[in-house]
Order: structure tokens, then C-alpha cells, then sequence
């Protein structure tokens, strides 16, 4: 019996991403994330109460990225789905739980992250020109315009600062 509960947690790593690859190639990571609930005492400080360990599970892509990105102790936030699994071992039954994870991410509350897309395998599909020009560096002369506007009515502003060339002031 399997019974999945959609779910999102915010802890820290406890140990790096362990990366393997599937007899079917599919990456899987395996992460170990800590939650610690901050209590009130009565004397109004505030500590932490008793950490609760989720193991995570996230597939393909996501697992790649996580296993390149993330590293013991980093804050963490993790959408997904929880899944509680029961099985036989030794003749004794046993349940397991686990985060099947849709989204990854390091927890922007304790500190700044850099973005950077990836590029796949999967992108060289019909769409592998449109994703190339997109993944492609920007480079523009200096000052010429990054993008061209056409218009049907006179005059054109630009998003911001003052109109160039035209006579009316926004």
C-alpha cells in the first residue's frame, strides 16, 4: 500500500546529496533534511525544539542539479510529496517514509543564491534552435538598443529615463 500527501519543508542538509544512477539510467539523489520547530518558553526565549529527520528522494534532472548544488548543511527548501511505504523484511513488517521531491531549492531566508540554467540533452528536440538562442549570452554594441519595438503610433518611449529623440517629455 502506498499513500502520497503533498508536503513542503524548510531544515538543513545533513549530509551531502548522494548521487546514483538507476539499471534504467534515471539519476536519483538521496537527501537528508533536518526540521527544527523553534519553541517559545514562558520566559519569552526562544530555542529549538527536537529536530525531526525527512529522507528525500528527487529523480532525473532535479537530482543531477541538487547532488551539483547542494552540500551538508545548507538551508533547503523541499516541495513534494510525502510517501509512506510498508514492506516485508526478515519476515517482519516494516514502514518506511519518505519526501518524493517535485522542487529543490537552497532557503534564501540565511543567505543569497546564483542562478544558473542548465543546459540537457533534452533541448535537442525540434525546439534545440529557439533554447540555444535563449541560452546564448546577450551581447549588445554600446548603445544600441537590446531589443527592437515597432509601433503603430508616433512616437515610441523607452521603459525608462528620458524620451530620446522625441519631442514630448513623459
Amino acid at each position: 500500500m502506498s499513500t502520497k500527501i503533498p508536503v513542503s519543508i524548510a531544515g538543513n542538509l545533513v549530509a551531502d546529496p548522494e548521487l546514483s544512477i538507476g539499471e534504467s539510467g534515471v539519476a536519483h539523489a538521496k537527501l537528508r533534511v533536518a526540521v527544527n520547530q523553534r519553541i517559545q518558553g514562558a520566559d519569552g526565549t526562544w530555542h529549538d525544539g527536537e529536530p525531526v529527520f525527512h529522507n528525500v528522494s528527487a529523480f532525473r534532472a532535479l537530482a543531477e542539479n541538487a547532488a551539483t548544488s547542494l552540500k551538508k548543511g545548507d538551508p533547503v527548501t523541499v516541495a513534494g510529496e510525502l510517501e509512506f511505504r510498508s514492506y516485508e523484511k526478515d519476515g517482519e513488517r516494516r514502514e518506511a517514509r519518505r519526501i518524493v521531491a517535485d522542487t529543490i531549492g537552497p532557503d534564501l531566508r540565511f543567505g543569497t543564491a546564483v542562478y544558473q540554467r542548465s543546459s540537457h540533452a533534452a533541448a535537442a528536440g525540434p525546439d534545440a534552435e529557439v533554447q540555444a538562442r535563449l541560452d546564448a549570452p546577450v551581447t549588445a554594441e554600446a548603445g544600441a538598443p537590446a531589443y527592437n519595438v515597432t509601433s503603430k503610433s508616433p512616437v515610441v518611449a523607452p521603459p525608462f529615463g528620458a524620451a530620446a529623440g522625441n519631442e514630448m517629455s513623459y
